[in-house]
């Protein structure tokens, strides 16, 4: 049901809630919730456009070189999110063999190759220390074929694991997940944005509020950055937060545009994560051009920044 709230309110577009609403784009989830680990796939139209951006210091990440923009190929087939850190990267091989069964991917020879860029968050010591498969992605594959542009939401998916101001600890961590939204503006510009949040920091709400954080004294969340001003907080290891981003639109943008708009996409990124980009996160933004709409990067980017915020904090709520 469309509805106006949060970060997106103000903006004059129409706010479609856990779905990710632009033309082409569908979404295949696995969970495991014993396991506490999933998977995410966003699978694109062809002729997709891709950029990606990386702005944390500890990534897990696969086929990203392929999207700079002086490089041949101009964008992916799909986007893999996933838990299982490193390890987790290996479920994008099930995903490429359902692709090339289906005939997308790039054409080499006889052979077709499909492009998956992926990221991976870090929960392994949330459940089981257990990372999807080839065969989960096989299966998150087959589902996005059937066409779906439904996410679900919280601790669903590449979510399922993830956990969100780390800064004292895990014991007192709270719950992440993944969360998604689309704006549409009056002229039929479209940007969804899907987030899966593991993050480091506390996340906040549109009016500054915490929505999720290290739990403190009677167990109310609390913001992270102070605790470090104060010297209290001890961060985790390396690479054991991540926030996962995934922002498509019908817009037509180059490679080299779509840069530009990942980066200021990370702004929401800093809008909902009290700290983001630390040395400790891997934050990853893809942002994909799925569609011939006439707008310009700084509109699209702009747009993008509130709609990830948004769709960080869906993640947590």
């Amino acid at each position: 049901m469309p509805e106006q709230l949060g970060y997106a309110q103000g903006l004059g577009c129409t706010v479609a809630a856990g779905a990710l609403l632009v033309p082409g784009v569908c979404v295949g989830c696995v969970t495991h919730e014993g396991a506490r680990t999933g998977l995410t796939l966003v699978l694109l139209p062809p002729g997709s456009r891709g950029a990606v951006d990386v702005a944390g210091g500890a990534p897990a990440t696969r086929e990203t070189d392929l999207l700079r923009p002086e490089n041949l190929v101009q964008g992916p087939d799909a986007v893999l999110l996933t838990g299982g850190s490193a390890f987790g990267l290996r479920a994008a091989d099930g995903v490429m063999q359902v692709l090339a069964e289906a005939g997308r991917g790039v054409a080499v020879g006889a052979a077709r190759v499909p492009i998956v860029p992926s990221a991976a968050i870090f929960d392994l010591g949330v459940g089981d220390a257990l990372a999807p498969t080839p065969e989960d992605g096989a299966q998150a594959a087959r589902r996005a074929l059937e066409g779906g542009q439904a996410v679900p939401e919280g601790r669903q998916g590449a979510g399922c694991g993830a956990t969100v101001g780390k800064a004292l600890g895990p014991e007192r961590a709270m719950a992440g997940g993944q969360g998604a939204l689309t704006l549409t503006a009056p002229d039929g510009l479209a940007i969804g944005a899907l987030a899966v949040v593991n993050a480091l920091g506390s996340i906040l709400s549109h009016d500054g509020s915490v929505a999720a954080g290290p739990r403190v004294g009677s167990g109310a969340p609390t913001r992270t950055a102070p605790l470090l001003a104060a010297g209290g907080a001890v961060p985790g290891r390396p690479g054991e937060a991540t926030t996962l981003v995934l922002v498509a639109t019908n817009a037509r943008l180059s490679k080299a545009e779509l840069v530009r708009v990942a980066r200021m996409a990370h702004d929401g990124l800093a809008r909902a994560i009290d700290p983001a980009h630390t040395l400790f996160d891997g934050d990853t933004v893809f942002c994909a051009s799925c569609g011939d709409h006439p707008a310009d990067a700084t509109r699209v980017g702009a747009l993008a920044a509130a709609a990830v915020a948004q769709a960080i904090v869906r993640a947590v709520r």
